[in-house]
């Protein structure tokens, strides 16, 4: 062997040497790609809930920012604004009449039903006062979950069944505090949502007269799909970053699977992130979600004629296809 032979013999070891340590050397981790997530700590943001803790957004490499934000309002100021990409739940009337001022702004990915089985609001009363049905709650002080579309489907409920705007007092008032003027008796009857009524009812200050009205009263049917709030991203977030949007969605879809199918397991996630004791948590019932490929003919049905009765009622300004403010991934 020459002494060319030996320089060439002894380059390509140190070569390969040199690839040997860059193998065995630990590679840079990815960056988590952040995602900023409006959540409103009630029970239907239970998939963001469950998504989080069980690693399912980590497995897609999504690192959520959580930013709490109380009821429809906030959500679709903060998603028109850009200063969230996602709300984690948002009532479906005040999506749509966001996406009539910004096109787009609210699209959903999944919705949630309630009905009698699938219970999420419900009229309640206070301990002491009489009253059996919502038709009884007549001079009654009503406190209702904030946000226009909360009220007004109060409202409705309480116009079917032949109660008029004088026949009551109705005030908005901040989730956090249902529980507390219940207990308190400031009001004698309240439009609430879950957990709120489970909590009020283990505690033995309220008890609910009627549940799933929505379905009832403006769907005509206790058993149609009320869907009355869901999961929307905004249309500048899956434009600007389709692939984390996808992904994001997969994410929330293995969530809504899990809850759907272990329900007593997943609704253990809503104590510490929803005004839910534990000694409350098995109770509260579950509603339930679909994502947005999977809704029926029915199921479409069922969700356009519940903003229909919006627009009617002069919630919305115009009649919308709620088909345009679907996302399918």
């Amino acid at each position: 062997m020459n002494e060319l032979d030996l320089r060439t013999g002894r380059n390509l070891g140190a070569a390969l040497a040199a690839l040997g340590m860059l193998a065995l050397a630990p590679m840079p981790a990815v960056a988590q790609d952040k995602v900023r997530v409006g959540v409103f700590p009630v029970s239907s943001s239970l998939p963001y809930f469950v998504a989080l803790e069980r690693g399912f957004l980590k497995e897609q490499n999504i690192d959520p920012e959580t930013i709490r934000l109380i009821g429809g309002p906030p959500n679709v100021a903060a998603l028109i604004t850009n200063q969230i990409d996602i709300s984690a739940v948002l009532v479906t009337i005040e999506g749509i009449n966001a996406d009539l001022k910004k096109p787009g702004v609210a699209m959903y990915i999944s919705l949630n039903s309630q009905n009698r089985t699938y219970q999420m609001e419900q009229f309640v009363v206070r301990k002491g006062f009489a009253a059996d049905s919502i038709r009884d709650l007549k001079g009654a002080r009503i406190m209702s979950a904030p946000g226009p579309a909360n009220v007004t489907m109060a409202k409705a409920a309480l116009a079917a069944v032949g109660l008029k705007d004088h026949d009551y007092t109705i005030d908005q008032l901040d989730i956090g505090q249902h529980v507390n003027v219940m207990t308190a008796g400031t009001f004698d009857a309240g439009y609430t949502l879950e957990p709120n009524a489970s909590t009020m009812r283990k505690m033995g200050v309220a008890r609910t007269i009627e549940s799933g009205v929505i379905a009832h009263y403006i769907l005509g049917d206790p058993d149609a799909n009320a869907f009355a709030a869901g999961c929307a991203m905004s249309s500048d977030f899956i434009k600007a970053r389709p692939d984390v949007a996808r992904r994001f969605a997969a994410a929330w879809a293995k969530a809504v699977a899990f809850i759907n199918t272990n329900p007593a397991e997943a609704r253990k996630h809503l104590v510490k992130n929803t005004f839910t004791p534990e000694d409350v948590v098995d109770t509260v019932p579950m509603i339930r979600y679909f994502m947005a490929r999977d809704l029926t003919a029915k199921d479409k049905a069922d969700y356009q004629k519940f903003i229909d009765f919006s627009t009617k009622a002069g919630t919305l300004p115009e009649k919308v296809d709620v088909t345009k403010y679907l996302e399918v991934f």
